[in-house]
């Protein structure tokens, strides 16, 4: 097995793939509103939590209230430090590993192999927690918050169906008011980006047309709305609406690129995690042999 020619394919992947993740990723690549989250107060949060369970708030209202927002505070600014950490320390490892494997490749420097297996031991370890805290927080935040009040619909755009007498809130929690907002991983589905059928539906059939709620939010504390709601048909007869619909189709697929780029960044930073397992393992193996083949 030829230790440093792994050892150098690690350190080319880990570069690599970096490079690919500046151009994408969320906050670094400046396509999304997370370039701001470094700036975020989450001292002002924690202290508006404390205030909130000292008055006597708890429950629902402060797990969804004053936590949540302390919460999304700290997760949003930890990725977005953790992004430019991260990616600036595999961009420097993967290049000086490189590098050094690339000299040992062509025989040179053969007296520093053993060092250069250290180095690449060391830097892949802290690489890898590094790298392996950003996805962590990359997923936490993809899969729980969001930044456009964008309301949870079906993939007809549908946000409530009628159940008995009344309409059932199709995406309802009870106490969490921020169930029915779509999340960032929500939004690479079809209904939350230009699609013309969809548009086509609001704009000339009567049954979604006729039946567009102002006010999604307005769910009771059951998640129920009272109806029925009406419609008239291409007949001119008067219908019940089956369905109540949110018409907030766009004209562009902009949602979709923020989920992507979200998504992306996830998996390649997945990928320098192994390779910066693989750099920490044949840098350890050349550090114990001193020889890099």
């Amino acid at each position: 097995m030829n230790k440093g020619l792994f050892f150098f394919c690690c350190a080319c992947c880990i570069l690599l793939l970096t490079i690919i993740n500046l151009s994408i990723a969320p906050i670094v690549s400046g396509k999304t509103n997370g370039v701001y989250w470094g700036v975020l107060n989450c001292a002002k949060s924690k202290d508006d939590y404390k205030d909130a369970k000292d008055s006597g708030i708890s429950g629902d209202d402060l797990k969804y209230g004053e936590k949540w927002n302390l919460d999304e505070c700290d997760r949003k600014k930890g990725m977005h430090d953790m992004e430019y950490t991260a990616f600036i320390f595999d961009i420097v490892i993967g290049f000086v590993c490189g590098l050094l494997g690339l000299l040992h490749y062509f025989e040179l420097k053969k007296d520093f192999v053993e060092i250069t297996g250290l180095i690449g031991l060391i830097c892949g370890g802290v690489g890898f927690i590094l790298t392996f805290v950003y996805v962590i927080l990359n997923g936490l935040v993809y899969t729980n918050y969001y930044d456009l009040n964008i309301y949870k619909t079906n993939g007809d755009g549908a946000y409530a169906e009628w159940k008995g007498d009344k309409y059932e809130c199709l995406y309802f929690k009870k106490g969490n008011p921020h169930a029915y907002i779509a999340k960032y991983s929500d939004l690479i589905k079809k209904q939350y980006n230009y699609n013309k059928d969809l548009k086509k539906s609001f704009r000339e059939d009567p049954s979604v047309s006729g039946c567009t709620i102002a006010n999604p939010g307005s769910c009771d504390d059951d998640g129920y709305i009272s109806g029925p709601q009406s419609y008239l048909d291409n007949s001119g007869q008067s219908k019940d609406c089956k369905y109540l619909y949110v018409n907030q189709v766009p004209n562009d697929n902009a949602n979709k690129d923020i989920s992507d780029r979200f998504l992306t960044a996830l998996i390649l930073s997945l990928f320098v995690c192994l390779a910066n397992i693989g750099l920490a393992i044949f840098g350890f193996l050349m550090a114990k042999t001193g020889e890099f083949n």
